[in-house]
């Protein structure tokens, strides 16, 4: 297949030559001698302004718009056709000190419940993670926690625009624990004292035992995301899409969306650099072509850590 050239942006040049050339693997161990735990997701971002969702019709609109830039970008795009008709819909909770202790630090704690027809299904999801700008730092916190059930550990290279604009992109390293909230057997999962236990990695917080956790600004997030297509790179890499809305349960406040795809592999030298490069001329030619559905300079966990104004030190 011939690849189509996308029409040219004064900082296309300078994302081009700054292709995510992988770093030779971080030697070393955790404390047990388990070797340390390695980047196997690459997920691209793009944090969308909230106001043009205001129907599901705004998602799709968007899709197109992937799917304009995929075929522009020499890259394959297939729609999704197992995607609902309807949004999915989750709650997401975020919990922190009172003054945010664990955000200050790089941690975030995070509890997500999907919904079927307006009722709560499956089992809880919690997730504990350490996100920051180093790779090497994220990859040395030990994530694992001390729980009696199953648990997962996953490493990921978050990719996101510049701060300044469009036409590039920056990289945060998110290395997370996920598990079934049933998997963790305790009554009391809120006190400093079990959440050590569960996150040995927040012993390092050194969190008062009479502390507690509680929801951030006091916020519940109103999810509604709908699947998208699969975009494919060349070479078996492939990537799953999708579109969201956060916005306050309750008042129905709009606080932002999200467009990502996300590619895994078993170990990120093996990502050829021809794919790499696709990878980031979809990126960049996708943000000149949404410009003005984007929002620079923030997450989506910042957007409730802002809530209330005043938002804490980040490591975003």
């Amino acid at each position: 297949m011939s690849k189509k050239k996308t029409k040219s942006h004064k900082h296309d040049k300078a994302a081009k030559a700054d292709l995510p050339v992988p770093t030779p693997p971080v030697i070393g161990a955790y404390n047990d001698g388990t070797p340390f735990d390695q980047i196997q997701f690459l997920e691209a971002k793009l944090i969308l302004k909230p106001d043009r969702f205001t129907s599901v019709k705004a998602f799709r609109q968007f899709d197109r718009l992937v799917a304009k830039v995929a075929k522009a970008s020499g890259v394959g795009y297939t729609p999704n056709p197992k995607a609902p008709e309807r949004p999915e819909i989750r709650e997401i909770t975020f919990y922190d000190t009172p003054d945010f202790r664990l955000y200050n630090a790089a941690f975030i704690l995070r509890r997500r419940i999907a919904y079927v027809d307006g009722f709560a299904t499956g089992d809880p999801e919690l997730v504990g993670k350490f996100r920051h700008t180093d790779e090497a730092t994220a990859m040395k916190v030990d994530m694992r926690p001390k729980i009696e059930g199953n648990y997962e550990i996953k490493f990921k290279a978050e990719m996101l625009p510049r701060k300044e604009g469009p036409g590039g992109y920056r990289l945060l390293y998110s290395h997370n624990c996920q598990f079934g909230q049933s998997q963790w057997h305790s009554a009391e999962r809120t006190t400093a004292v079990a959440l050590n236990h569960a996150f040995p990695a927040l012993a390092k917080l050194k969190l008062p035992k009479e502390s507690h956790v509680s929801l951030v600004n006091e916020g519940i997030v109103e999810e509604i995301m709908l699947p998208l297509g699969i975009l494919d790179f060349g070479g078996g890499r492939t990537a799953k899409t999708d579109i969201s809305l956060w916005r306050t349960r309750g008042e129905h406040k709009s606080l932002v969306g999200e467009f990502s795809f996300q590619m895994k592999f078993d170990r990120k030298e093996a990502v050829a650099t021809e794919q790499r490069k696709r990878v980031v001329e979809f990126y960049v030619s996708l943000q000149h072509a949404v410009e003005e559905w984007l929002a620079f300079g923030v997450t989506k966990t910042a957007m409730v850590y802002r809530l209330r104004g005043n938002p804490p030190a980040s490591h975003e």
